[in-house]
Formats: structure tokens, C-alpha cells, sequence
């Protein structure tokens, strides 16, 4: 097995319904984000394939927990 306990799966963005509609778009970005700059740290710190991986994954989960913490106190159900 390759598995490997110690993996964490990609963050899911999760807005509430009220911006739910905004989703794709604010994936797209954040996805344009993430891969700008993984490439320009692989190009310039020359990065393994493995760390360039685990940089994705850090600036993708890091980038989709602090949008769904900014937006989860805005949902109607907080209000």
C-alpha cells in the first residue's frame, strides 16, 4: 500500500448559501493562485516534484480555510 496516514485531503471551499452561487468562481481563483505560485517557487527554488506537491496542497488548504472562516460568520443562520 502507498497510502499514507499521514496525508491530508485538499480543504473543500464551503460557503453558505448566500454565496454558494460564487463557488466555481472563487475555486477558479484560488486554483490560479495556487498554481502561480507553486510554479514560480519550483522554477526559482528549484522544488522537487514532492515539494512542489505538498506546497500546492499547504497554499490550497491554508487559501480554502481562511475564506470558509471569513465568510462563515456571514451565512443568515449566524446573523
Amino acid at each position: 500500500m502507498n497510502a499514507c496516514p499521514t496525508k491530508k485531503p485538499f480543504t473543500e471551499l464551503d460557503l453558505s448559501a448566500e454565496f454558494e452561487d460564487l463557488t466555481g468562481l472563487v475555486q477558479a481563483d484560488l486554483k490560479a493562485v495556487v498554481v502561480m505560485l507553486t510554479e514560480r517557487a519550483r522554477e526559482r527554488l528549484l522544488l522537487t516534484r514532492r515539494e512542489s506537491q505538498l506546497l500546492q496542497k499547504s497554499l490550497w488548504n491554508g487559501l480554502t480555510a481562511a475564506v470558509n472562516q471569513a465568510m462563515e460568520p456571514l451565512s443568515a443562520e449566524r446573523r
